[in-house]
Parts: structure tokens; C-alpha cells; sequence
């Protein structure tokens, strides 16, 4: 790498209204919760959403932002996709897979751990980190049953789904993420990778919506860019910062934005924004890309 990546921080408000952000495989897909009955999203699910807009080369995404960033499609494929081929994978060398795979550059892989001889082959840390994406409140989840005129089998008049769609009310989940720049001199990510990726951060549920997630989008993009590689200022006072709290610090699930003080978080963030001069860039919204 001919120059380095500086430390990032950044925090998405994922908005989410009657629709499934990511499912549990453990409770019949379920929107996922934890024990204090709030909801969760996984990094992989938000990652998956990622790689899928960067697999999709006909996609108006991908031509557009590979025109404005001067990208080639090749150097952009993707490991972590369902056409990848294990005994592919292994005939390369270590430069011939970071050389191809963009997820590999920026988030690591697991994928080689089988792979013997070449021990630098194995990097398991990215360079880009998602945190678990908590809701801000306990979540409500309502279920109901869902027919369909074509049924499954053919005896039957029409089919049904006994209490399959299942969505949480309404819900703001906060979920951080991070730059780690000492990995990218492993991984030989370049800060080209990293714009692709806080480009296609603002699509990433609009390009990806789903019957099951018509609607769910990133209310707030919040990312900060330190001045320095090894980082200038705490990251998880970045993030308490970007964090909103409700109006009148209320408790119980929300039901709709408005239940948050976006004034005081708009205070807050211009408050930060003094204690980062001369230390980070200003904190930035990347929806405003769009």
C-alpha cells in the first residue's frame, strides 16, 4: 500500500416499521431479541447486504458508483457468495486473493481455514468491524397468518403460513462501526475499497428490500474519519454522542421516530463536532450521498 487508511468510526440508526431486520433461525425467523427484549441485528446480515449490492455488476448501483470511483470489475468479486468454489479459492496464492475479492480486503475471511502450505494465506480480521445492532427500546413483534392462492400441496384450495409473518411494530436499532487501519496493511485494503463501502452503506436496505423487509432503511449514517491512522479520539464517545434518546427519557418500545429528541441529538452532534476540531474530520451523514 502506497499510503495509509485512517481509523474510522461510524454509527447507522437502522429504522425499521413493520418488517423483520433479520430474522432467528433458533425461533421459527422470529425477529431476533435478547433477553432484555430488545431487538438485534446481526453484522453478517448487514454485510451480506453489502456483498450482494457489490456481487450485482448489471446493477445501476454498481455502474454508477463504479463510474464516479473509476472502479474495473475485476479486483471486486466476491468470496462469500453461493458461486464461490472452494477449489478455486485454494489454487490461488495470498496477493491472487486479496487481488480479487473486495470482501476479503475489507472484512476478513474465515473461508481459508481449511487451506494448508501457505500459512499467510489466513487473515480473519478485516479491516471493517459492524457491531451487533441493538434497537434503542424493547421491540414489540406482532405475528399473524399469511394465505396465498397457489398452495404447496394439491389437495389443498389455497395455502397457509399459520403465524409466518412476523415483523417488530416499530423499532431505531444503533449499529457502530469501525475502521481499523493496522489491518489493512494485511488485508493491502486501499481507501478506494473503503469509499465503495460508505458509498453503498446509504443502499444497502433500499437495493435489498424484501417482502419480509419492505421497510427498512438507515434514518442516519453517522461516520467520523480520524486524522491519523491510529485514531484521535475515543470511539465510544463518538458513539454515545450520535446515540438519540427519547423525549423525556420514556420508557417502553417506540412507536415512530418522533419519539426521540432529534433536536438534542442534533445538539449533541454540533457539541461533538467542537471536541473533534483539529482531531477528526466533522461528523458526516453519509445518507446525504444519496
Amino acid at each position: 500500500m502506497s499510503e495509509f487508511i485512517n481509523r474510522g468510526t461510524g454509527l447507522l440508526l437502522i429504522d425499521v416499521k413493520n418488517s423483520n431486520p433479520n430474522g432467528d433461525p433458533d425461533r421459527e425467523s422470529d425477529p431476533r431479541t435478547r433477553h432484555d427484549g430488545r431487538g438485534e441485528i446481526s453484522p453478517v446480515s448487514f454485510k451480506r447486504k453489502l456483498r450482494d449490492l457489490v456481487a450485482a455488476k448489471d446493477s445501476p448501483i454498481w455502474v454508477e458508483l463504479a463510474q464516479e470511483l473509476e472502479l474495473s470489475a475485476e479486483g471486486f468479486d466476491i468470496l462469500e457468495s453461493k458461486d464461490t468454489k472452494r477449489a478455486d479459492v485454494r489454487s490461488l496464492s495470498s496477493e491472487e486473493l486479496l487481488d480479487k475479492y473486495w470482501d476479503v480486503r475489507v472484512f476478513g475471511t474465515t473461508f481459508l481455514e481449511e487451506k494448508s502450505g501457505d500459512t499467510g494465506s489466513f487473515i480473519s480480521t478485516g479491516v471493517v468491524q459492524f457491531g451487533l445492532g441493538v434497537s434503542l427500546d424493547p421491540v414489540k413483534i406482532e405475528r399473524m397468518t399469511t394465505t396465498k392462492v397457489l398452495p404447496v400441496e394439491d389437495d389443498k384450495s389455497k395455502g397457509m403460513a399459520p403465524l409466518a409473518f412476523r415483523i417488530v411494530s416499530y423499532a431505531v436499532y444503533a449499529m457502530p462501526f469501525f475502521i481499523n487501519a493496522t489491518a489493512a496493511q494485511k488485508t493491502r485494503c486501499t481507501k478506494k475499497d473503503i469509499e465503495l463501502l460508505l458509498r453503498l452503506i446509504p443502499h444497502a436496505y433500499k437495493e435489498t428490500a424484501s417482502y419480509i423487509r419492505s421497510q427498512v432503511d438507515i434514518r442516519y449514517a453517522f461516520y467520523v474519519e480520524h486524522n491519523r491512522a491510529r485514531g484521535t479520539f475515543n470511539d465510544f464517545k463518538i458513539i454515545e454522542a450520535l446515540t438519540p434518546a427519547k423525549i423525556n427519557n420514556t420508557t417502553g418500545a417506540a412507536t415512530s421516530w418522533n419519539d426521540y429528541n432529534e433536536a438534542a441529538l442534533l445538539e449533541n452532534i454540533a457539541a461533538l463536532n467542537t471536541q473533534l476540531e483539529g482531531k477528526t474530520s466533522p461528523v458526516i451523514n453519509l445518507m446525504d450521498r444519496l
